[in-house]
């Protein structure tokens, strides 16, 4: 159970990303019922870092936390900077060990810097891919993605998606119950899959003649447990199929069977969680028709079957 966070603080941290660490693990929300973790935010020497926005921030300690932590972040720096060989080795230690190493953004040059990339997927800020790739030939960086977990290796893309990817950590060790509470006191989305676009258009304005896609979402959502189509949809948001296409690419970075299928395997796994429904009954609540199918697209996305999971989470979470 992930009970306890260390994070790496090098010079010239960048706040926000360090800031979005800080709100979803050093914030003590344990009053509303959320788990809390033993949180420190280090420095390789304990002593103070400055930062991007020109400001300095003093550390709880030193290198020593990273020893015994279950996860260890490092957000972004400037990643021109020369990386101590002591934080490279304590980054080393705690992968061997089994922590889940993660970073937010350009802190993806450090994890690469003590050679925790070679061979493992990954992913950066879509500015940084092609340099990260270049630093490092036989890391498998993928070049658009929100976030990517390499078995305990969690890498995530700039800013919102550090966010996205604490929330998928959370959901994963707590549960996307606790997951969809912590979102919603954040007021942030609740669930962006990994694998979406970095780069989504600005969502078209709200005016009669090009309407946003929300009632349409908002809708779906609803009706999960239904078989819907392209056509349905379009009709339901007043576009011709081809145009309701692209303007749901434009608004949410995905297709509408992508982003439908995420949304039910994200509610198959609440129920998974929460219920003691048989696999066939979470198969129909979820809108996948039959086991099968929810086997399939299930196994394809969170990486276990059905079964699996829902064995893994009563035994992470001791329900």
């Amino acid at each position: 159970m992930l009970s306890s966070v260390a994070v790496l603080a090098l010079d010239r941290v960048a706040a926000f990303e360090l800031g979005v660490l800080a709100e979803v693990f050093g914030t003590d929300r344990t009053a509303d019922g959320f788990p809390g973790y033993r949180f420190h935010v280090c420095s390789p020497d304990g002593g103070p870092v400055r930062t991007t926005s020109g400001f300095q921030l003093t550390p709880h300690a030193d290198l020593g936390p990273l020893e015994d932590a279950d996860l260890v972040a490092v957000p972004a720096h400037e990643h021109g900077s020369t990386v101590p060989a002591p934080v490279l080795d304590a980054l080393r230690r705690a992968a061997d060990r089994g922590a889940y190493v993660f970073s937010v953004c350009s802190g993806a040059f450090v994890l690469g810097e003590a050679g925790l990339l070679d061979g493992r997927e990954c992913t950066t800020h879509w500015r940084y891919v092609d340099e990260l790739q270049r630093r490092h030939p036989t890391a498998k960086v993928r070049c658009n993605s929100l976030y990517v977990q390499d078995d305990r290796l969690i890498t995530s893309a700039g800013t919102a998606a550090g966010i996205d990817a604490c929330l998928h950590l959370v959901r994963q060790e707590h549960g996307s119950a606790t997951a969809t509470r912590l979102a919603r006191r954040m007021v942030v989305p609740p669930h962006r899959d990994g694998g979406q676009s970095q780069y989504v258009e600005a969502p078209i304005p709200r005016t009669p003649e090009a309407a946003t896609l929300e009632p349409v979402l908002e809708w779906l959502m609803g009706h999960l447990d239904r078989p819907v189509t392209v056509d349905e949809l379009a009709a339901r948001a007043g576009m011709a199929p081809r145009t309701f296409a692209r303007r749901f690419r434009a608004e949410t970075g995905t297709t509408p069977h992508d982003w439908l299928t995420n949304q039910r395997v994200l509610l198959a796994r609440r129920l998974l969680e929460e219920t003691r429904l048989s696999v066939e009954a979470v198969a129909d609540r979820a809108g996948f028709g039959d086991a099968a199918a929810l086997r399939h697209h299930f196994t394809r996305r969170v990486g276990a079957t059905p079964q699996t999971y829902r064995a893994t989470f009563r035994d992470r979470v001791g329900v």
